[in-house]
């Protein structure tokens, strides 16, 4: 019985001791300092924005895609006569024009035909004229009844047999002169030269596939890109207008601006696979900034629309409901506004509903937003600087701190 008694004591002192610190515990809780900041509790004091306002101007629709330099035109250069290559007298990477030379091959055999034609030609000739004065005089004898006729017809027949002769003889002549001229090779194109692929003292044939060097014409040059199929009705009602379109073709990482040209031409079919297609532009390429091969951003332009309501890109946000703007109020709160974007530009985008020129919509520190947040506008250099530490006119700055004391007590 008195161990019954000992343990219901016991029971009674813990179950005392819990509710007593549970008791004390609240009360601090309640008597905690409450978290404020300028007198206003910390959850509903205004959150830093930076806002741009709404404004009317105008804006390019412009049409981007990922294109390829394309020279407009690459031709291998090739012998058109067999022999040995004696000379190679350009430059790899030079720029030549129509009808440089480039290298020459043997020309000696080729000089040697020619004379040989040159020489039955003279031949023929002289024949001819003996043939043609034989014909005089047979028609004279004939008219006195003095040679037959038939020797007057065998005549005429042969002069006709060496007039043909000789024509024969000139255009082997001319033939042997032809070729003799293609063992000088030129360029047949102007352009950029590429690596030689034929080296002094090679046997080169006109059948060789390699060639002697590739030549690529920069300038102008073109640029072959794709779009998609549904900008394709704007395009050629322009082109049908005979309006001609500007293309700007930027480096891969979209910064820097590489050329200005035209658009050339449509293609005639879309491609089924990916709905696209294809289009040429055109640059002149004055200072050689496109390169064959290279890849480039294009920017087609297709109009410019005047008169529209322009806003930062920076301002556009995206939720389940769509695209969307934070709209400053007047009680400085925010307002989640839908709306309906049209082209971009620069950074710069158009907005075709749900936004009049003169409002204010937030474009920095719309991650923490909420509808009817309260905020506070600040200064897109204030903003940069808030995690700088305390300006310099912070008296936590410059409040200074007590001299240590010494081991001496000094």
């Amino acid at each position: 019985m008195k161990n019954k008694t000992l343990w219901i004591t016991s029971g009674l002192l813990v179950a005392v001791g819990v509710l007593t610190i549970f008791l004390l515990s609240g009360k601090q809780e309640k008597q905690a300092p409450p978290t404020k900041r300028g007198g206003m509790d910390g959850a509903s004091r205004p959150l830093p924005v930076t806002v741009a306002t709404a404004r009317t101007g105008d804006i390019d629709v412009v049409i981007k895609a990922l294109g390829t330099v394309t020279a407009r035109n690459t031709v291998t250069v090739k012998p058109r006569v067999d022999g040995q290559l004696v000379r190679v007298t350009f430059r790899e990477g030079q720029l030549v024009k129509v009808g440089d030379l480039l290298a020459e091959i043997d020309p000696r055999s080729f000089q040697s035909q020619l004379d040989q034609a040159n020489g039955q030609l003279v031949r023929d000739q002289a024949l001819l004229a003996i043939a043609r004065l034989d014909q005089v005089r047979y028609r004279g004898l004939l008219a006195k009844d003095s040679i037959a006729k038939q020797q007057v017809d065998a005549q005429e027949a042969l002069v006709k047999q060496y007039e043909g002769g000789v024509k024969t003889d000139r255009a082997l002549v001319d033939n042997a002169k032809l070729q003799l001229a293609f063992t000088q090779v030129k360029a047949p194109i102007a352009g950029r030269l590429g690596l030689r692929l034929v080296d002094t003292g090679n046997m080169v044939r006109a059948t060789d596939a390699g060639g002697l060097v590739v030549i690529t014409q920069t300038q102008p040059i073109t640029v072959i890109f794709s779009i998609p199929s549904d900008n394709l009705a704007a395009v050629m009602s322009k082109l049908q207008e005979n309006q001609e379109l500007a293309v700007e073709a930027w480096d891969r990482d979209n910064k820097n601006k590489l050329a200005t040209g035209v658009l050339l031409t449509v293609d005639n079919q879309i491609d089924v696979a990916t709905g696209t297609v294809k289009l040429k532009a055109e640059f002149t390429n004055s200072d050689n900034a496109l390169f064959p091969n290279l890849f480039v951003n294009i920017h087609l332009r297709t109009e410019t629309r005047h008169g529209v309501t322009l806003i930062p890109t920076s301002a556009s946000q995206r939720g389940t409901q769509g695209t969307f703007f934070y709209v400053v109020n007047e009680d400085q709160t925010v307002s989640m506004r839908p709306v309906v974007l049209g082209s971009v530009s620069d950074n710069i985008m158009a907005v075709e509903k749900g936004l009049v020129p003169g409002e204010k919509v937030v474009i920095d520190g719309a991650d923490k937003l909420r509808q009817g947040a309260k905020v506070e506008i600040i200064s897109p250099d204030k903003r940069g600087g808030e995690n700088k530490g305390p300006p310099k006119g912070d008296k936590r700055q410059n409040r200074r701190k007590p001299p240590a004391e010494s081991k001496d007590g000094a």
